[in-house]
């Protein structure tokens, strides 16, 4: 089983949704923590979006760390904007699983 943890920005982002699809981004840590490649491939094979209807949360996979990263949401509206930021964030979001695996391992 993977761990999967929100980012900071992850958790402020979902805090600003309408309850009904907060209690639908409830259920998408157990999802990813049983299986971390589900939702539709981006560019990568270790990046993912998860939808929830129109909203998509994003969560690259760290198999090397048994780590998911919950990173960023977004609309359809600002999807690819939301995915070339997190391109360009890769390595920072690596150096921070790295610290994470390291706390919850």
């Amino acid at each position: 089983m993977f761990n999967v943890i929100g980012t900071e920005t992850y958790l402020q982002e979902i805090a600003r949704w309408p309850k009904d699809y907060q209690e639908m981004a409830e259920k998408v840590p157990q999802q990813l923590a049983n299986n971390p490649f589900v939702g539709d491939y981006l560019s990568y094979p270790f990046l993912r979006e998860k939808r929830i209807n129109e909203k998509r949360i994003y969560h690259p996979t760290h198999k090397d760390l048994n780590l998911v990263l919950l990173v960023a949401v977004s609309g359809k509206k600002d999807q690819q904007a939301t995915i070339n930021h997190i391109k360009r964030k890769f390595d920072e979001f690596k150096i921070y699983a790295e610290k994470i695996s390291k706390q919850v391992s």
